[in-house]
């Protein structure tokens, strides 16, 4: 697998994580609950490893919801 499809797989996996987020959240606005992925994603850009990814991002991104109140990316807790 490329690079180009290796990033077209990730962007799909990271959609698909903020769909599932979204309905175990339903509390949650969806734009928070995408902030709060892409934060995640954004904090393991540049590691070697990408096959993992989606499911770090969903397992960080879970854990920060449970935490938050879902008013706004003011709200996000950084690690």
């Amino acid at each position: 697998m490329d690079t180009e499809e290796r990033q077209h797989h990730e962007d799909q996996a990271v959609s698909q994580v903020i769909d599932r987020l979204a309905e175990r959240f339903p509390d949650r606005p969806r734009s928070f609950i995408e902030d709060v992925v892409l934060d995640e994603r954004h904090q393991l850009e540049g590691k070697p490893i990408r096959d993992y990814v989606p499911v770090l991002i969903e397992h960080g991104a879970k854990a920060r919801l449970r935490q938050s109140t879902g008013h706004g990316p003011a709200h996000i807790q950084p690690h």
